[in-house]
């Protein structure tokens, strides 16, 4: 029988990965698996223009399907082509950012954007559109109550996102979830994500104490909510985010990390040959940059990976930027960390492999590690296609933690 880590939906090991958490969704209404793999059949593992545009016309056309929907008055229907809409386009601006241009980068972004808010004000949902102060500006997100919820007081989980996540996913991965238990959730864009990278140029920053005390505060002054129950769940690369907050930020009742992240760099470092990491260390980054550009000179794929995991970094030159993910580490400050904290830990993690496990280490007087196995079907990153197992161990861990 074959397993799910030799199993592949395309050669390309970053497109068979947007393939898997874009159908991991459907279990959330946010995708059907049929028009995803219909609309990508026959695209080339390395047609990047091809990629994008079957994603965005996927889109488009689902996107058609709730306006006419929303025409006739059918809002469920068209609520549910708005959401999968929305998903399909966060996927087209993951691989726009791919693309030798920047033009498509924020008419993309927008074209996604729309899909979501019509999407939030068709649902048969109670979502508040917010802005969190932030510094000398704001933050933007969505506040969800849960239905049907009687007590004067409810547990709250924020959702962080990860370094390149919709708010699409973020539904996916944890709001679905905690609204169906009772848990009213807030989703939003920090530093270098979404609407603050791409319409007001916010980078990231790695004291994300900075980030999630200012929201933390935020969800505090907010009527209905329990201030003894409000969580914190982090994806992706909010697994470094989260437990570099929770070091200096001891309010949380709980938090998870999907997976944990202990030092960023590594993502990038671990693809670097043994004499451009000689370089870094001996701080010749003007040679760095020079084979840097010679090698995307003639790697496109080099090239096009680059420009996208760097962007929300706000940096220029290579070695700048490989300097400022050297700073996202939480090794000497995840003792630190009171806050009880579940750790997912997938079989196959193909970008931060062992760390939750090191995270676990550092932390082992409040964590729990959770591990994730191809033989449930539930391997790689983030474990796109098994997002039901996840909800459920995460969900029946937190309501645990706060004895509900």
């Amino acid at each position: 029988m074959a397993r799910t880590h030799e199993f592949t939906f395309s050669g390309n090991p970053d497109v068979d990965f947007e393939i898997r958490a874009t159908i991991g969704q459907a279990f959330s209404g946010a995708a059907d698996i049929g028009e995803v793999l219909a609309a990508v059949q026959g695209v080339g593992d390395k047609d990047h223009e091809g990629w994008f545009r079957a994603w965005l016309g996927l889109g488009d056309r689902i996107a058609a399907q709730g306006e006419k929907s929303a025409s006739s008055g059918h809002s469920v229907s068209a609520a549910s082509a708005f959401l999968r809409a929305a998903s399909y386009y966060a996927t087209a601006l993951n691989a726009a950012a791919a693309l030798p241009s920047d033009d498509e980068l924020l008419p993309t972004f927008r074209t996604h954007r729309a899909a979501w808010d019509r999407w939030v004000d068709l649902v048969d949902l109670d979502i508040e559109r917010i802005e969190i102060p932030y510094q000398d500006t704001s933050m933007p997100g969505y506040l969800f109550r849960a239905p049907r919820a009687a007590a004067a007081s409810r547990p709250l989980l924020v959702v962080a996102n990860g370094s390149d996540g919709a708010l699409t996913s973020l539904w996916s991965s944890a709001v679905h979830g905690a609204l169906r238990r009772g848990y009213d959730a807030l989703v939003f864009d920090g530093p270098g994500q979404q609407s603050m990278l791409f319409e007001r140029g916010v980078p990231f920053r790695p004291d994300w104490e900075a980030v999630l005390t200012p929201v933390l505060d935020f969800v505090l002054e907010r009527p209905g909510v329990d201030a003894d129950r409000v969580a914190v769940y982090g994806i992706s690369q909010a697994g470094y985010w989260v437990p570099r907050a929770l070091a200096f930020e001891h309010r949380f009742a709980a938090a998870i990390v999907d997976p944990g992240v202990v030092d960023v760099s590594t993502s990038w470092t671990d693809h670097l040959p043994s004499n451009m990491k000689k370089l870094l260390s001996q701080g010749d980054d003007e040679k760095f940059d020079r084979d840097m550009a010679m090698g995307a000179k003639f790697s496109h794929e080099l090239a096009y990976t680059w420009q996208f995991r760097a962007r929300p970094y706000g940096t220029t030159g290579y070695a700048e930027t490989m300097r400022a993910v050297l700073q996202y580490t939480v090794e000497k400050v995840a003792g630190q960390i009171t806050t009880p904290l579940l750790i997912t830990d997938p079989e196959h993690e193909q970008f931060w492999r062992g760390q939750s496990e090191r995270l676990a280490a550092l932390t082992p007087g409040v964590s729990t590690l959770v591990r994730f196995t191809e033989e449930e079907g539930a391997d790689f990153h983030v474990q796109p296609l098994a997002r039901a197992l996840t909800e459920q161990r995460m969900f029946d861990w937190l309501d645990e933690r706060l004895d509900r």
